[in-house]
């Protein structure tokens, strides 16, 4: 049988498949049917193939394989896509690289600006500290104080006088600004009242409200007139005890109570900080425990006194809010009730999750209580003046 070869046009395609168009073209005389590869196929069909790939002949010859030059050829041309690709992303990353170093070296040299410029702040900083507040005290005439330091070595002297006045800054910061924050009750002749009341500014008495137009702005709750006048003297003492600074709290308070219901003012200097808060010290009061009461809607800021504390949601500018009313009759209750000892009345409130609603619901019990016991007063008395009613006639018939 003679020789059956096939002659093909490779075209490379894109993509990870290599579609090759192969078009058969008969050099035997026979004609393309005796051709067994394209017996199926019509004349200048394309054929998709994966590489790599082999031809075969129909013949008993010896060659196996495809023609040398044409896979060569495919060889060479995906070779060719492979390292020009390959250039071209190498040629992306070392941009990519040179740029991404100087932007590092950039970085680099900035950060290390950064510190320097630190380190000569900070250790310009500490040698000022060093020697100003490490120099010892001298007085009026110029002479040297001794003091506690002055035997000890020079650098040691001047470093342990620093660290003294570091630790009296940190204690100005974290502590109260003086032991006693209010002056000793009043004796006679003159009225000392029987309780004293501590109470919030910001959330309890005032809403804080901002805005571009108007900046900061504090508006008045419903019901503080009336609740100053009804637990001001002789009930209560009344203390405003406020984490606000001074500047901002005084001219709040003085527009708050013209008529001077407020006896002390206690700012943000008289707070003992603690864990990021401010917290009120009563125990720097100088009053006694037993008859105080602090009223506030942050607990962090009473979490040393939670048993003279009585906490209130924190008032949110709602005009239709009457907490101060029934906040009110509840204080006063228990100033006319003359309790020796508050806490034990606020540890029974404690338990409620809204003390004033449970007030109200327990003088709502006590009134109805009130009222059926008169109701049974005022039958007992018709009840006797008809027995003696009926007992005189038939006293003076015998008679």
């Amino acid at each position: 049988m003679a020789a059956c070869k096939c002659v093909f046009n490779v075209t490379l395609g894109y993509g990870r498949k290599a579609l090759f168009s192969a078009v058969a073209r008969n050099v035997n005389v026979r004609g393309l049917s005796s051709c067994s590869i394209f017996t199926k196929y019509v004349s200048r069909r394309p054929i998709p193939l994966r590489l790599p790939f082999r031809w075969y002949s129909t013949s008993n010859s010896s060659v196996q394989t495809g023609s040398p030059k044409v896979q060569g050829l495919a060889d060479e041309i995906l070779k060719k896509q492979i390292s020009e690709s390959a250039n071209k992303e190498a040629a992306s990353n070392e941009g990519e690289s040179e740029e991404d170093r100087k932007k590092r070296e950039s970085s680099w040299k900035a950060l290390k600006y950064t510190f320097l410029v630190f380190g000569v702040s900070f250790s310009a900083i500490g040698i000022y500290m060093l020697v100003e507040w490490g120099a010892p005290r001298r007085d009026e005439n110029g002479e040297v104080i001794h003091d506690e330091f002055s035997d000890m070595p020079l650098l040691q002297q001047y470093f342990l006088r620093m660290l003294q006045e570091i630790n009296y800054y940190k204690k100005m910061i974290r502590d109260p600004s003086r032991d006693k924050l209010l002056p000793d009750p009043l004796e006679e002749p003159y009225y000392q009242p029987p309780y004293t009341l501590v109470l919030e500014m910001t959330g309890l008495l005032v809403h804080p409200d901002w805005t571009y137009q108007t900046g900061w702005r504090f508006k008045k709750r419903p019901g503080v007139d009336f609740f100053l006048t009804q637990v001001a003297p002789p009930l209560f003492e009344v203390v405003v005890y406020t984490a606000e600074l001074g500047f901002t709290a005084f001219p709040i308070l003085d527009a708050l109570d013209p008529n001077g219901c407020i006896a002390y003012r206690l700012v943000r200097d008289a707070t003992r900080y603690v864990d990021g808060h401010h917290i009120k010290d009563l125990d720097c009061l100088n009053r006694d425990l037993k008859k105080v009461i602090v009223v506030d809607c942050n607990p962090n800021s009473v979490k040393m006194h939670s048993r003279n504390a009585i906490l209130l949601p924190k008032w949110q500018g709602n005009d239709d809010d009457r907490s101060l009313v029934d906040l009110a009759f509840f204080l006063k209750t228990i100033a006319t009730s003359q309790v020796a000892d508050v806490r034990e009345v606020l540890d029974f409130y404690h338990k409620f999750d809204n003390p004033l609603e449970a007030f109200k619901e327990n003088q709502r019990k006590l009134q109805e209580q009130q009222e059926e016991m008169q109701k049974i007063q005022k039958k007992q008395q018709e009840s006797r003046s008809s027995l003696t009613g009926s007992w005189a006639p038939n006293f003076l018939r015998k008679t």
